[in-house]
């Protein structure tokens, strides 16, 4: 441990959660500069429900209101290009073999996102007259996102060659970290009409995921000791992936007690498979089962799904159906506070990561190896662990409460950038993140991994779910997501 990140900055230009802040805060500050009555960032494309395809693409904003919706897409394009391939560069990615997956995903997820939105597929019943239609699966905007899933896991698992030509590009941890920096955007501008509210669900949020990881943890960990008898490099790197936050604790975990180098690798195939198990499963059935509880099932889910990826696709899939579901019944939710219970769960557990592969190496290094000599772990460790994408999104809620306490009168001029970035720029990320999330899931990697696989099973559907579900109703129960004005 004494030879990684020796400095403080090391990483900023070459790790993929410092990319995420920057790609976030380079398009933060472009939606800011609105304020002074330039928009730079309208001409972002958006999508629309449709039944006429002409119908179903635009320019963001206003101001590109006369901007041929093809042009805008374009433009989109090559920003968003320009700024992905430069951030592969500094990750030391292959710039040639990124761009072609790059655009083939981009692509992909486009198609996919205009699909979805035809009128048939997303219009609730209320808005049928409103399209000319008769009937219509009333999918809501989740649909876009699972056919995105759809078309992924199809080219991960039977076009397998084609996949991996796509898997420099194929970045989902990249690309819902960005999201996740837009989506702070959109709880600063949530927090401008209901700070109550959301400073209690951020305080219900870290005193829920508290109590479940003070159980998760020790509970997986004996699950894998003493039952399926496996060693402890192998239990407590699977403990962390299961009951913390999927790769990145398991990897940092590997990292803090030393472990073997395909220890991480295997734990993290298990972890993505089962993160697309939970992703197609756990949305149904919570929108089934909890719509009168929806803030308590965004929170379940965000202490359940592991890897930020499938957490925040998970929220924002369970968001557009019990929305939707809600709007059948009459009633009508603001967009964003399901999934934002997921995601304040997730910056919970993601702060978290650092402590925790903190206190772990001191276990290890004091307590199970013993070795005269041992190096003896700094406190700079917390530092090095810590997800830094959770910087740029407190950053960016931040910035905004600040503007709604002590600049109110620029607001409404805020807005006008703060909408396209939190919005249509947001949702390409998840978008994004589902096709390449699918793309990279070979569920043919869970062979030979039975006795892992069993452990992960077992511990997730009858330990972390349940214990999730319980530990969230206390916390967040009661708690219903603002109307729509």
């Amino acid at each position: 441990m004494a030879s990684v990140n020796r400095k403080w900055y090391s990483g900023m230009l070459t790790q993929e959660d410092w990319w995420a802040v920057w790609l976030g805060l380079i398009m933060f500050f472009a939606g800011l500069l609105s304020i002074t009555g330039v928009d730079l960032v309208g001409w972002m494309a958006k999508t629309h429900t449709w039944v006429n395809p002409a119908d179903g693409l635009s320019a963001s904003g206003k101001a590109y209101k006369d901007m041929h919706p093809l042009l805008s897409l374009l433009i989109t394009y090559i920003v968003f290009t320009a700024l992905t391939t430069t951030g592969a560069y500094f990750m030391k990615l292959n710039v040639k073999k990124f761009l072609y997956g790059w655009t083939i995903i981009f692509a992909i997820t486009w198609a996919c996102w205009f699909i979805g939105h035809e009128a048939h597929f997303k219009a609730v019943p209320q808005d049928w007259d409103k399209y000319g239609i008769t009937w219509g699966l009333a999918l809501g905007g989740g649909f876009s996102y699972i056919l995105a899933l759809l078309v992924g896991l199809f080219i991960g698992n039977f076009t397998k060659g084609f996949a991996k030509t796509l898997y420099e590009a194929a970045k989902p941890e990249w690309y819902i970290k960005t999201a996740i920096v837009f989506l702070g955007i959109k709880v600063g501008l949530m927090t401008m009409q209901a700070a109550g509210f959301t400073f209690e669900l951020a305080l219900a949020g870290m005193a829920a995921t508290f109590v479940a990881y003070m159980l998760f943890w020790p509970i997986v960990y004996s699950l894998g000791r003493k039952v399926f008898k496996l060693p402890r490099q192998w239990a407590a790197t699977l403990a962390s992936g299961i009951s913390i936050c999927g790769v990145s604790a398991a990897v940092a975990t590997a990292g803090a007690i030393r472990a073997r180098p395909i220890i991480p690798v295997m734990v993290s195939m298990l972890i993505v498979v089962f993160a697309m198990i939970e992703l197609l499963i756990l949305p149904p059935l919570y929108t089934a089962t909890l719509d009168h509880e929806p803030i308590v099932a965004g929170a379940a889910m965000g202490m359940t799904v592991k890897t930020d990826g499938a957490d925040a696709a998970a929220g924002a899939v369970l968001d557009e159906m019990m929305r939707a579901k809600a709007a059948a019944a009459g009633t009508m939710w603001q967009e964003g506070w399901i999934l934002t219970s997921a995601i304040m769960t997730k910056v919970w557990i993601d702060m978290f990561i650092g402590l925790w592969a903190f206190v772990l190496a001191i276990i290890w290094v004091y307590k199970v190896e013993r070795k005269p000599g041992q190096l003896t772990v700094g406190k700079s460790e917390i530092w090095y662990r810590f997800p830094k994408f959770v910087l740029g999104y407190i950053f960016t809620w931040l910035v905004y409460v600040g503007i709604a306490v002590l600049l109110p009168d620029l607001i409404d001029a805020a807005m006008v950038g703060a909408k396209t970035v939190q919005s249509p720029m947001r949702k390409m990320m998840f978008m994004l993140t589902f096709v390449s999330i699918g793309i990279i899931t070979d569920f043919s990697k869970l062979k030979g991994m039975g006795r892992m696989a069993l452990l992960y099973a077992v511990a997730l559907f009858l330990i972390i779910a349940p214990i999730a579900l319980v530990v969230s109703y206390v916390f967040h129960h009661g708690m219903m997501p603002p109307a729509a004005g």
